[in-house]
């Protein structure tokens, strides 16, 4: 029985016809439409590949009707977003290192010379990530981002050297000799001593609370690895090819001295 604004009280069939009816418990709504969320957790692969999976499954077996449409969220929508940023972000940095080269430097093709080692630390970190059965994760991006600095240092090592020993009078070729081989210990100690400490993150990715810091330490290993054995071959060739023969003037001499004692 329903109260009526008269007083008299009336059944609900004098009011509505009801019947037996499926419909959804909820009705929830985003953005002022309506929405029905399908959820699920993943395990024992990674949220990328799974999301794919499941648009491979839902393009091929569903068929929407009029005026639906499929949105994927949760943390697959917050890491999408991350990659985004992170990827901007990293441009950001390469654009910033090569801009901090150029002033050191004053010459546009040294500083892309000292770039240049960038490729060769993203060769072993990408080889790290394949050869260890991951994906490339947020916490692999950081890695890279992390080995661009690594990479940039050793070759401002080599760089700044050359043009001391040149500041110096030793012949162009004499100097690349000189200069790699007495920059080789200082950058084999560094790589050395960070890889170390990184080890026991890279094996203990089982362990509770490793899970970003596993991708990250693996990422940042291999790629110091090509790093810096590719370093030592590969930019003092790419110098004696593309290298600056020309005696820096006194100024500049100066600064790449001090600039090499603090290296």
């Amino acid at each position: 029985m329903f109260d009526t604004p008269t007083g008299q009280r009336v059944p609900l069939g004098q009011l509505a016809r009801v019947t037996v009816e499926r419909g959804p418990n909820t009705i929830s709504r985003e953005n002022v439409q309506r929405k029905i969320v399908v959820q699920a957790n993943v395990a024992g692969r990674d949220l990328g590949s799974t999301v794919a999976a499941i648009r491979h499954a839902v393009a091929q077996q569903v068929r929407l009707p009029a005026g639906y449409h499929l949105e994927y969220g949760g943390q697959f929508e917050a890491q999408e977003e991350s990659t985004r940023t992170l990827g901007a972000l990293s441009l950001l940095a390469i654009a910033a290192i090569f801009v901090v080269l150029f002033a050191e430097f004053r010459s546009a093709r040294t500083a892309g010379l000292v770039m240049a080692n960038l490729p060769l630390a993203l060769i072993g970190g990408v080889a790290a990530v394949l050869l260890t059965g991951r994906v490339v994760s947020i916490a692999s991006l950081v890695g890279f981002v992390t080995l661009f600095g690594i990479a940039t240092r050793n070759g401002i090592l080599l760089v700044a050297h050359y043009r001391q020993l040149l500041a110096e009078g030793a012949t162009f070729r004499d100097a690349v000799v000189r200069g790699s081989l007495e920059r080789l210990s200082p950058i084999l100690m560094t790589a050395l001593t960070a890889g170390l400490a990184l080890i026991p993150l890279a094996v203990g990715g089982g362990e509770p609370g490793n899970e970003l810091q596993t991708p990250m330490a693996i990422v940042i290993l291999g790629g110091l690895i090509s790093a810096t054995a590719l370093n030592m071959v590969v930019l003092p060739a790419l110098y004696v090819v593309f290298g600056e023969r020309a005696v820096p003037d006194d100024a500049h001499a100066a600064a790449y001295a001090h600039l090499s004692s603090q290296s």
